[in-house]
């Protein structure tokens, strides 16, 4: 039975994509920085455990208690709008700890099973706002490019080893807690000179259009894990199609 270990499960891309996993017959490790049980159905295919992805400790911990995996997907992360001169060095550190820094960390940490296996597969969760720039997401952007980067170039040191790396880019997702978990974790605190474009950022967010849904991740994710001719990049939900299309 394959077995797949998703971090930050707690809501969002991340819990869709262990309920989906969890209905296709794997065993699903899903991750959380607060384990919360009764987000997912019970299963005798399902362990829920404790991750924090900036804690050296913590990510250890989850490799000695998950044992063997064959799929490891990064979704864990944190948001950030703001212009640049409103962001403070220890929110950005903060941004860059959790997105990039503890992507590339967890990575690290399980694939030498897979090196040693010569099997396995690394799905990495970023954004479709790096295809092209955005207000105030300067800072969130970078973190999230940076992965891109960090998979493309690390797919190919894995592949002499029959290991795969992927990536899944989603689009807008306001059905998601993220973007209110990012507000309340990450402030607000936008400078007055910005307060126009702020404000034309947010009326867009009232009517976006296309979206991306839960749903539309946890099939990407999917398809990134199960399928050997996978594409590098799969785009989820119908805005990030799109997008990609138009670059």
């Amino acid at each position: 039975m394959n077995t797949i270990l998703i971090t930050g499960c707690s809501s969002g891309f991340g819990l869709e994509t262990a309920r989906y996993f969890l209905d296709r017959d794997w065993t699903v490790i899903a991750t959380m920085r607060t384990p919360n049980p009764d987000v997912l159905p019970a299963s005798e295919r399902l362990r829920i455990l404790p991750l924090d992805v900036t804690d050296t400790a913590s990510i250890a911990a989850v490799v000695e208690a998950a044992g063997p995996i064959d799929a490891l997907v990064n979704n864990a992360g944190v948001g950030l709008l703001n212009a640049v001169e409103g962001v403070s060095m220890d929110q950005a550190r903060e941004v860059f700890e959790t997105n990039t820094l503890g992507t590339i960390a967890t990575t690290q940490a399980f694939l030498p099973q897979f090196r040693e296996r010569r099997a396995g597969v690394v799905v990495n969760v970023t954004s479709t706002v790096t295809l092209r720039p955005l207000h105030l997401l300067s800072v969130y952007t970078a973190s999230k490019a940076a992965v891109n980067a960090f998979t493309e170039s690390m797919a190919l040191e894995l592949e002499p080893f029959g290991v795969r790396a992927r990536l899944v880019l989603p689009g807008l997702a306001p059905d998601t807690a993220f973007g209110a978990n990012a507000r309340a974790r990450m402030g607000m605190a936008i400078p007055e000179p910005y307060a126009g474009i702020a404000a034309q950022v947010f009326a867009g967010f009232e009517n976006p259009g296309e979206i991306t849904r839960p749903t539309d991740v946890a099939e990407a994710v999917w398809q990134a894990v199960t399928d050997p001719a996978s594409p590098m990049r799969t785009y989820a939900g119908a805005d990030a199609v799109a997008w990609s299309k138009a670059v």
